[in-house]
């Protein structure tokens, strides 16, 4: 289980007593040096109360540094006091430090949107850029006590946060290359292909520019499914390839990413148009696979799937796809069903003129004719059926 190391922290002892036997002084508006009020507080002011929540911390007292700001900030919340901003990140620090990281990061908010000019605002970004990272290393979150809640989707909103918040800052960089590889490490290949784009798009010098041009790559060969599927992905990687080679050869050849593989992928696309030509060879479709074949003669010179040369029933000059034979050729199977034979017999059979006599009215018994091969039994129609009391020649 993957841990999350809180910020660091220097040793408790040395700091306090550091900051009990060292006076401090800064610069005044007129350039003299004076006492640093903040550096040397009275018992009792907000700066003492800072300074007490930061001795603990450094302590490793993380629950005496939360009592002592939650009562700062329940005293001067919506205020404009200027320790105000120290104090969210202190007590965000602190949460982290007791094991609560995704507590911590309402402080770390509370800095960031209610003091954007402090010098708190980097800390804070950075903090949650450190967050976010655990998170998207497997670094479950915790709830009722034990962490068995998964963060992915946290992590990514704070990874994205960052690089909107420092546009072009190396808490940006590091954030983009983090979405990333977390991406491709999840195998989402079409969104890790994105952010490796976006990355290479805001941070064009960037140390990480050829790790992200070599898993873009691999990340497009890794979308193609096969030949029966687009494969666009294949064209994509191959236009990187070779960008990939042009500016890196060395590690381009170390890394397998040279001409080998632009022979396999040409290979696959070329599979994959070969699909594309025989369903239309299987629906009669003969001029678009025609069309097909032309295609992957053009694109695919050297690709193996073709002989290399011409196809056969074609002149030497002219590259194209001869015509199935008859006997080979499948026509397209007609949506209308067709009847049975011998149901198409029957109803041949059932137009010829019967041999049975008509029906009589009223009906009799039973009616034996030498031509009808059966015995009818004779019974009138509803709607021919004769009122009660008459008889058939129409006389009661």
């Amino acid at each position: 289980q993957p841990t999350f190391t809180p910020p660091t922290q220097v040793d408790g002892s040395s700091a306090a007593k550091s900051e009990a036997t060292m006076n401090r002084f800064k610069l005044d508006e007129s350039g003299k040096l004076v006492p640093d009020i903040d550096a040397n507080p009275t018992d009792g002011s907000d700066a003492a109360m800072i300074r007490q929540a930061r001795q603990a911390l450094a302590q490793d007292r993380p629950a005496d540094a939360i009592t002592i700001l939650d009562a700062f900030i329940e005293r001067y919340d919506r205020t404009s006091n200027p320790y105000l901003s120290q104090a969210y990140l202190y007590r965000g620090d602190a949460i982290t430090a007791d094991g609560n990281e995704y507590q911590a990061l309402y402080d770390y908010e509370a800095v960031i949107k209610g003091f954007p000019a402090s010098p708190q605002f980097v800390t804070a970004v950075e903090r949650e850029l450190d967050i976010a990272v655990a998170y998207v290393n497997d670094l479950d979150r915790k709830w009722l006590g034990l962490r068995f809640v998964n963060a992915f989707e946290e992590g990514e909103e704070l990874l994205i946060r960052v690089q909107e918040r420092m546009p072009g800052s190396r808490l940006a960089e590091r954030a983009g290359i983090e979405l990333a590889d977390h991406y491709y490490r999840e195998r989402e290949l079409s969104l890790a292909s994105e952010a490796y784009e976006l990355f290479m798009q805001n941070f064009p010098n960037s140390a990480y520019r050829m790790k992200a041009m070599q898993r873009r790559i691999f990340a497009n060969i890794a979308r193609f499914k096969g030949p029966r599927y687009d494969g666009s992905a294949l064209v994509d990687a191959s236009v990187l390839i070779r960008r990939f080679m042009s500016l890196y050869p060395a590690e381009a050849q170390q890394s397998g990413v040279d001409a080998a593989l632009l022979t396999r992928i040409d290979e696959s696309g070329a599979q994959q148009l070969i699909e594309v030509a025989n369903w239309y060879e299987r629906r009669g479709d003969m001029p678009a696979a025609r069309a097909t074949y032309q295609r992957i003669v053009k694109l695919h010179p050297q690709s193996s799937k073709h002989g290399g040369g011409p196809l056969p029933g074609c002149p030497s000059n002219r590259p194209c796809r001869s015509e199935p034979s008859s006997a080979n050729r499948t026509t397209r199977p007609s949506s209308k069903k067709e009847t049975p034979r011998p149901i198409k017999a029957l109803r041949r059979q059932s137009l010829r003129p019967s041999p049975c006599p008509p029906r009589q009215y009223p009906p009799r018994l039973f009616l034996r004719h030498p031509a009808c091969p059966r015995a009818m039994l004779l019974r009138p129609r509803p709607h021919q059926r004769l009122p009660p009391g008459r008889a058939s020649n129409g006389r009661p």
